[in-house]
């Protein structure tokens, strides 16, 4: 008995001295901007990142010279199949989070388990929007068409297609009447999140970001 009360104290430390290194270096990492000096400054294409609180999106024109993402992101997709959107939002995270977890309220031990440790699959997440008003939970970002295309390419390489180079739609209960679900590459992990993956896309754009972050305070904490 004593010598399992030992095996559990040390498996209880390490789990303490785990977390403690853990939120010690995502509060450092994401205080550490990359892309501080953007090489090509121009502004031509208008984007967002607009966080719910947790999680962070990014949101891009529906279409315009570069990318009519409606052409397979469609809106016959979405309840509402309302066409005269203006804008889409992505955001990427773990599968049973986005499906099983509407609310937190709505959240299981077995899906947090599953989405911490790399044992759940992923989805992406689209939202179409008529009107985006900035604020604090949604910022503005001005971008040059060459960064734009590359946002476009970080975008859809997240997306897992079909035969025809369709994404593949997952038929589920969505939050509103304006979202769809698709099946996701990569794993959700403690070290890649939903934030991870828009702090990714703005990196990959040229734009400010956090050295690496888990949390959405993390990128939006280079744009006050």
């Amino acid at each position: 008995m004593k010598k399992a009360f030992k095996i559990f104290g040390k498996i209880l430390l390490g789990l303490v001295v785990f977390v403690v290194l853990y939120l010690l270096s995502a509060l450092i990492l994401s205080n550490i901007k990359v892309n501080s000096d953007d090489p090509d400054p121009k502004e031509e294409v208008t984007i967002y990142i607009k966080t719910n609180g947790v999680h962070t999106d990014i949101v891009v024109p529906i279409n315009n010279e570069f990318k009519d993402w409606s052409e397979k992101i469609q809106f016959s997709h979405i309840k509402s199949q309302d066409s005269t959107m203006q804008y889409i939002g992505f955001g990427w995270g773990d599968k049973g989070f986005y499906l099983n977890t509407p609310e937190w309220a709505d959240l299981k031990f077995s899906t947090a388990f599953n989405a911490a440790f790399y044992l759940g699959t992923s989805a992406m997440h689209a939202t179409f929007y008529k009107q985006i008003r900035e604020s604090e939970n949604c910022v503005k970002i001005k971008i040059s068409k060459a960064e734009y295309q590359k946002l476009i390419a970080y975008i859809e390489t997240s997306f897992q297609y079909d035969k025809d180079g369709n994404p593949l739609l997952i038929n589920a209960t969505t939050y509103g009447q304006n979202d769809s679900f698709y099946e996701a590459n990569r794993k959700y992990h403690l070290f890649y999140t939903c934030n991870t993956w828009a702090n990714n896309a703005l990196k990959a754009s040229g734009q400010k970001a956090a050295l690496w972050t888990p949390s959405d305070k993390g990128i939006f904490c280079h744009y006050q």
